[in-house]
């Protein structure tokens, strides 16, 4: 089993990320969807989100009025075991709110569970990034750190340049991740996918 955490701030395309995710997972003919099990971490009352990846037949899991990374750590550790005894995985997405920092999700969860696979994705908004990484500098440092993976997203909104220039200020806060330019509202190229899961699709 692996769990992928899914960060980035409000808007930046993490659910159109998730979803094709998922999809990439179960494959064009899924046996059983419930090899994918998605937890959902809202700030609120009603997840729309959630209802969206339930159509689709996935198994979701909410996790309402706080966020897992602080105030929910505790809540999150007992859900991600009822969901392994429910369930029996082959993966959890778990999608943090937008003000979350997955790396603190990763620490709380291997506190708990030491051997567990767990791959941080984090999802970049390119088409704001210029506009908001001055005023919201340290939330966006702290979620972007350690992430193993850094998608750069909506780049069919901006131009090449402008691309060029955002990863620029993003390899500032992290070096390391492996970064992909993608449009989330489009297809994923598959090696992006793969990159995520470990699973690897033939393409006819």
């Amino acid at each position: 089993m692996k769990i992928i955490i899914l960060g980035g701030f409000l808007g930046s395309g993490k659910t159109s990320v998730m979803l094709q995710i998922a999809k990439h997972i179960i494959g064009d003919d899924p046996v059983d969807s419930s090899q994918v099990v998605i937890i959902e971490n809202e700030i609120g009352e009603i997840s729309v989100d959630g209802k969206m990846f339930a159509s689709g037949g996935y198994e979701v899991a909410n996790m309402f009025s706080g966020c897992v990374c602080c105030t929910m750590s505790g809540e999150l550790v007992v859900g991600l075991y009822n969901v392994i005894r429910d369930f029996h995985p082959q993966f959890i997405l778990l999608e943090g709110t937008g003000v979350a920092y997955p790396d603190n999700i990763r620490t709380t969860i291997l506190e708990s569970m030491p051997d567990m696979p767990i791959q941080v994705t984090c999802v970049v908004d390119s088409k704001r990034w210029m506009r908001l990484v001055r005023p919201m500098e340290m939330l966006l440092k702290d979620q972007l750190t350690n992430a193993d993976v850094i998608l750069l997203n909506k780049t069919d909104a901006i131009e090449a340049d402008v691309l060029n220039e955002v990863e620029t200020s993003v390899r500032t806060f992290n070096d390391r991740a492996t970064f992909y330019a993608v449009s989330a509202n489009q297809t994923i190229p598959a090696s992006v996918l793969e990159e995520i899961t470990g699973i690897t699709r033939e393409v006819e």
